[in-house]
């Protein structure tokens, strides 16, 4: 198994020739081996996305329905990167509300990611954190489920790419340390959306052999991406935590509904044993 260790001084021995290779290199990302890359995104700043591909979700979909749809993509990108499938899929269900988000239907930004300075791609603006954040515009979904792949490609998340990629426990806590999130329970909503619906049945083990090739593609990329990274802005945390306060006359169902969440997954959010909720209570809601 590489060691951190051992990956912290091979960054050390890559940036002492960074002046040679900033010559060089194009401003590409390298895609992982046996893995075509998903087409760039159009250039410039525009609301209009692009056709979604694939089968489409019903307009109000169920956790059921998005899991069957993007199943696959994120088996992909577990095997190209070693990302938990049920991480993935468990991050785009809690950002996307199932893939009903405005994000995720306008846009097919399925995880919330917002524009850097070295995005070159559609952007949207929508009021979040602040009034008219940007956020990133995808032709289609895959396009989102990859660049969520290539966002985890930095330092501070480093250490989860040696992880075993059926380890979705170690993903889930990792992130939350790694700051991807804000949300205190992050890591305990991510573990119980995959054990709610199963999600680990989606993730594979791996050989010594396969688990050390997989790293070495892996961490070539996430290096080739340092000089970029020392060139953006300090990420923020991807996933927008939306909160309602509880007002004279809500119920768990009519707050759900409002959400596109069922009552279940609106407790499961919130940790609640029953369905009694108190005025002026905050309640997650992902969006």
């Amino acid at each position: 198994m590489r060691k951190v260790s051992v990956f912290l001084l091979f960054i050390v021995l890559f940036t002492s020739c960074l002046s040679k290779k900033d010559a060089i290199r194009t401003g590409q990302r390298y895609p992982a081996p046996g893995q075509q890359k998903y087409p760039a995104p159009s250039r410039g700043n525009t609301s209009q996305p692009g056709k979604p591909t694939g089968p489409a979700l019903a307009r109000s979909s169920t956790a059921e329905a998005y899991i069957e749809r993007f199943k696959d993509i994120a088996i992909a990108e577990m095997n190209s990167y070693g990302i938990p499938a049920s991480i993935k899929l468990a991050q785009a269900l809690l950002e996307s509300g199932n893939g009903n988000s405005a994000l995720a239907r306008n846009s097919n930004n399925h995880f919330g990611i917002k524009c850097t300075s070295n995005w070159q791609g559609r952007t949207v603006l929508k009021d979040d954190d602040n009034p008219d954040d940007c956020f990133r515009v995808y032709n289609n979904p895959e396009e989102s489920f990859r660049d969520h792949s290539e966002f985890l490609l930095r330092k501070r998340y480093a250490a989860l790419f040696e992880l075993d990629k059926d380890d979705y426990k170690g993903w889930a806590r990792g992130l939350k340390k790694a700051g991807y999130a804000t949300n205190p329970r992050y890591a305990e909503l991510l573990i119980s959306l995959i054990e709610r619906y199963e999600l680990h049945r989606f993730d594979r083990a791996e050989s010594p052999r396969e688990k050390n090739r997989r790293e070495e593609a892996v961490f070539t990329e996430l290096v080739a991406e340092i000089p970029q990274e020392a060139r953006k802005e300090e990420a923020k945390p991807t996933v927008a935590m939306t909160i309602h306060k509880v007002q004279s006359g809500d119920t768990l169902y009519n707050i759900a509904r409002k959400y596109n969440l069922s009552v279940e997954e609106l407790k499961i959010l919130n940790n609640l044993n029953g369905e009694a909720i108190g005025l002026g209570q905050l309640l997650l809601v992902s969006k």
